[in-house]
């Protein structure tokens, strides 16, 4: 009989992929049965093979098993949400309840190199904070048992306080796993941004030059959260916190800029009649007055014909090609003598300009206030939310970097002031950038006034801050529809030329069908997932002699009776490797029920009874992939040597069941 082979369940398997990644390099150090051959390896590179005792870097009780628990495949699942999601079927951005470990696993196979940004705002390690649980082992285990959907049975979360031995060890170990898998997900030129204050920054830096190379470090941004403060300090008023960011690889980034700051734009009144491309300008003395420099030392003829021989701000060659550019001014003095000058044009460099370290016109105040406004809060009464970043925050850190197109990442989502951000950038320029927002369901404490207003979890607050904006952004958009009408309206083209008449009429109705479009195109919308077991009862083959009876009796009806066809189709989605948002389509093929995906590149069968029919029907539209349940052939073991060859017949490779 011919066997069709299994769809794996399983996350992407690390080990195997950098196993395949040194046999690229290194054919020569792997041995016969696949191992690799360690003092081969070392004999392959031979100087370059770091064998002291004594390393520069950091570690840290436990660190050993972080790669463990990295190595270790999930094999849970993403349960799709449809009810608590907005625009489910148009909409590409992710908000995915869960263990943040496990989600960074499950999206190794669909998301891998594909996001731009990752952004996130983990526990800074106060010996208050929520911190995940020390056994790694078992983290679906113990996300379950938390969730309570399984019972507890001792695993739990908890804060972890500074009077614990381990202090310092469990916060590298719950952030070391999950910074490791969130690398792999960045583009080449994928950027990652870590807010944090001075708790943990040095030591979270040290990893980070650990996992991204110290060539990869881009700033550490200082934010002024704060203008005020200090009452309970200790000893000095703590007014900021740091950002932390890392290339993926330096070499394939672009120059970060940003758009110049609003306060900068003020300098620009200068106007120069004969070049107005360039926008407004100011000008600034060219004479230095640092240290000397031998190179920046010559003579400048005046327009009178005398000669200014001075330190300047640049070298002879670079004044030389000021001039030609029309860059350099001439002014006479009330003492008639000369002062030469520099112009700064405000649309030099398209009016982009680098991005500064510090960040000092935005502060903690400000996320306050928006979620106050966002969830209507009454003056008096606590946010549902402490401490949320403000978007103004967001917005500097991710504008210069995320392209119209691209994804950002936040695994700390907490409110979710990252999709919010996305949000408002999309609305200000019209891009389509998309976020993945993953939180763990934290619960809220029951006398929070988050909890009194309905929300037991954090993730709940982060949900519903999402719906918020989105009704929001609508809102305003509905306003904004309205006033364009009845602009219109009190403002009817003229009627004195029957050809201007018609010309602003049409102007009118294309401006009309803009901005409808403009409203109609934002995606204003969120898809819900949850982490949950997997929906196929997987084989273990580590269990005891005793249990494998039960293992038996899984394997007659692998698939979980809870699971809904909508549940199955998205685990074999993920577990294929497409992206969560991917298009899919219901068909009708020879009578049965067929999912296209990607325009018909994955086509899913999930019917119980399969026909010759349906297969030959599947095949014949060519896809590059099909996924059948197991159970559809009903144990005929004829069907399944035919649907094998009826797949080669039409090139189908890559034919799997589940």
């Amino acid at each position: 009989m011919t066997q069709i082979p299994k769809l794996d369940l399983k996350s992407k398997n690390l080990t195997e992929e950098q196993k395949a990644k040194l046999k690229q390099l290194f054919p020569e150090i792997f041995t016969e049965g696949g191992k690799i051959d360690f003092d081969k390896l070392k004999l392959t590179l031979g100087e370059e093979v770091d064998t002291g005792d004594e390393r520069f870097g950091l570690t840290w009780p436990g660190k050993r098993d972080c790669f463990k628990v990295i190595q270790e495949p999930s094999i849970a699942t993403l349960r799709p949400c449809p009810e608590e999601s907005v625009n489910w079927e148009t909409t590409e951005n992710l908000f995915i309840e869960g263990d943040n470990l496990e989600v960074l696993k499950q999206l190794q196979k669909s998301y891998y190199g594909k996001v731009k940004m990752i952004y996130i705002d983990p526990p800074y390690n106060t010996g208050k904070e929520f911190i995940y649980p020390d056994k790694y082992a078992e983290s679906l285990e113990t996300y379950l048992a938390y969730t309570g959907q399984v019972d507890a049975a001792g695993r739990k979360f908890s804060t972890n306080t500074d009077t614990d031995g381990r202090f310092h060890s469990k916060w590298l170990n719950m952030m070391y796993p999950r910074l490791f898998l969130a690398r792999n997900l960045l583009r080449k030129d994928g950027v990652i941004a870590i807010s944090i204050d001075d708790n943990e920054c040095q030591k979270l830096q040290l990893v980070m030059s650990e996992l991204f190379g110290e060539g990869n470090f881009l700033a550490q941004l200082v934010w002024k959260k704060k203008y005020i403060g200090g009452k309970h300090a200790k000893h000095f008023v703590d007014l900021h916190e740091y950002v932390l960011f890392y290339a993926k690889d330096a070499s394939s980034l672009e120059e970060v800029l940003m758009e110049r700051p609003a306060g900068e734009k003020s300098k620009f009144k200068l106007v120069d009649d004969f070049i107005q491309s360039r926008g407004r300008h100011y000008i600034r003395p060219l004479k230095s007055n640092l240290g000397k420099r031998k190179t920046l030392i010559y003579p400048i003829s005046l327009p009178d014909g005398t000669v200014i021989e001075t330190q300047w701000m640049v070298s002879k060659k670079t004044f030389k090609d000021l001039v030609k550019d029309g860059r350099v001014v001439f002014k006479r003095k009330q003492d008639g003598k000369y002062q030469i000058y520099r112009k700064f044009y405000e649309k030099d460099g398209d009016g982009m300009v680098k991005v500064p370290s510090l960040i000092d016109d935005v502060s903690n105040a400000n996320g306050k206030l928006e979620i106050k406004e966002l969830f209507e809060i009454s003056e008096g009464r606590e946010i549902p939310f402490e401490n949320p970043k403000p978007t103004g925050l967001l917005n500097h850190l991710t504008r210069p970097i995320l392209g119209s197109e691209d994804i950002v990442l936040d695994f700390f989502s907490g409110s979710c002031t990252t999709a919010h951000a996305v949000f408002d950038l999309n609305q200000k320029d019209g891009g389509n950038r998309k976020f993945i927002m993953v939180q763990l369901p934290e619960p809220c404490d029951e006398k929070s006034e988050a909890h009194k207003a309905g929300y037991k979890t954090i993730a709940d607050i982060g949900k519903e801050r999402i719906r918020r904006v989105i009704k929001k952004i609508q809102a305003q958009q509905a306003e904004q529809q309205k006033a364009a009408a009845s602009d219109l309206f009190d403002n009817p083209p003229s009627t004195e030329s029957p050809f201007e008449g018609g010309q602003l009429r049409e102007a009118s109705s294309e401006q009309s069908r803009g901005m409808s479009n403009a409203a109609t195109q934002l995606d204003l919308g969120f898809k819900v997932f949850k982490l949950a077991p997997s929906n196929f009862k997987i084989w273990d083959g580590a269990v005891a002699d005793h249990a494998i009876e039960k293992q038996l009796e899984m394997a007659i009806d692998h698939i979980d009776p809870q699971s809904t066809e909508q549940d199955i189709l998205y685990e074999i989605l993920l577990k294929s490797g497409f992206e969560l948002t991917t298009p899919i389509m219901e068909l009708t093929l020879a009578g049965k029920k067929v999912y296209s995906v990607a325009e018909g590149a994955l086509l899913i069968c999930l019917e119980k009874e399969l026909t010759p029919e349906v297969i030959r029907t599947i095949a014949e539209k060519e896809p590059q992939r099909v996924v059948c349940l197991d159970s559809g052939f009903a144990g005929n073991d004829q069907l399944k040597t035919n649907a094998v060859q009826i797949m080669k017949s039409f090139d189908v490779e890559n034919f799997k069941t589940v």
